[in-house]
């Protein structure tokens, strides 16, 4: 029998206008002939017990995780593979199937394509999955089947890099590992508008690279000609490759991971060869940014996520505006800021007021040239507003 959740009265409106979260205080009681196992399918029905929705049960603020709102659909291998393509046509609308100058790209993003807890990107013929849920982790057997029968051999490996984003508690012993085939990467390198990165998805972060700052760095070498660039938090060096692409004076990468760092150097001297003006120094970018002076008129911050939840929200805005005042105060004249937040706590209207708020602190007259998210292989479901993590200016400093 499936287990039944019925809500509390009222609590079946966020879900009448399609939010995929259920929280558990809009539980009120659950039929089930036993304990609902972490990662079941159940149905959800509203408190006089009309149909709702049906989805994944987890353990946690968020209790289900809604993946139809339709009762007649059942959650089998032929829904696998009919969200599978729905997600594959998306991103050949995109003109990111078979394109000959850029081979990397996320083909599943969560709440954006209707499939909660889970992502999936693709670097050349392999296919890298990371579920944040129990429920697509118990499902990861036919997600790599509908991913295969979508792509056909043109998908050699598909690797599951759940280990890190499954919830812990769950106790499942999670390992990373490839649920089809094994890759056929040469060296892992894949292409991103022409340029050419090592991707390590076996051991690098995330699922190995960052695919959502894939428009933001053609705009960065867009701006880069004649520049002196740092590029903070660089990790893989991508926003280092396109300012170099970009005519930029000389380069200089900074990240804490000195992993990163020779990453960084490995994906310049791949597109540039040993002669690229380029350096990379293993340290704190924060500290860093205490003395550099003058010296650049480009400075890009890409920090990871200051704030994972709400609870450490005014730690990380205060992070934020120091980060930003530190580089607004010393940009050179008529310099370009690049900054980010990934925070997906951190709302587009707050980190422009964080911002506003650096630059004041650094005195600084300042103007917004670009305001910018994240690219559309990372779809923004309308019904769930908090699916825009990525939020960045451009901005111009006098």
């Amino acid at each position: 029998m499936t287990a039944k959740i019925y809500l509390r009265r009222g609590k079946e409106e966020s879900l009448m206008r399609r939010h995929p979260w259920i929280f558990s205080g809009a539980i009120e009681r659950v039929e089930c002939d036993s304990d609902i196992a972490e990662g079941e399918v159940v149905d959800v029905y509203a408190h006089n017990g009309s149909f709702v929705a049906r989805g994944h049960y987890q353990i946690g603020s968020i209790a289900v995780r809604v993946l139809s709102f339709d009762s007649a659909e059942t959650i089998d291998y032929a829904w696998w593979q009919s969200k599978i393509a729905s997600a594959y046509g998306v991103r050949r609308l995109l003109g990111l199937v078979d394109n000959a100058d850029t081979t990397c790209y996320r083909l599943v993003h969560g709440e954006g394509d209707s499939l909660p807890g889970l992502v999936v990107d693709i670097y050349g013929s392999t296919a890298v999955v990371q579920c944040h849920s129990v429920g697509m982790y118990r499902s990861r057997q036919d997600i790599a089947r509908a991913i295969t029968s979508v792509y056909g051999d043109r998908i050699s490996a598909v690797y599951d890099k759940s280990s890190q984003t499954v919830p812990f508690k769950a106790n499942l012993n999670p390992t990373d590992g490839y649920l089809y085939g094994l890759s056929a990467e040469k060296n892992n390198v894949v292409l991103e508008n022409g340029h050419r990165f090592l991707v390590n998805w076996e051991e690098g972060q995330k699922t190995g690279f960052f695919i959502d700052q894939r428009f933001n760095r053609e705009l960065v070498e867009r701006y880069a000609a004649g520049r002196t660039v740092l590029n903070t938090f660089c990790y893989t060096g991508g926003f280092s490759v396109y300012a170099l692409a970009g005519g930029a004076k000389e380069v200089c990468s900074i990240d804490a991971s000195e992993r990163a760092v020779e990453l960084a150097e490995k994906n310049v001297r791949l597109n540039f060869g040993e002669a690229a003006k380029h350096s990379a120094i293993a340290c704190d970018a924060v500290e860093y940014l205490k003395e550099i002076g003058d010296s650049y008129d480009m400075i890009i911050l890409d920090p990871p996520a200051f704030a994972k939840h709400h609870k450490v929200l005014g730690n990380a805005m205060l992070g934020y505006k120091r980060l930003n005042a530190r580089a607004l105060s010393q940009i050179k004249s008529g310099g370009i800021l690049f900054t980010f937040s990934c925070s997906q706590a951190v709302s587009k209207e707050l980190f422009r007021t964080t911002v506003f708020t650096a630059a004041a602190i650094a005195g600084r007259k300042v103007r917004i040239l670009h305001q910018l998210s994240q690219p559309a292989d990372h779809p923004i479901n309308i019904y769930h507003p908090e699916g825009e993590y990525l939020k960045g200016l451009v901005l111009y400093v006098e």
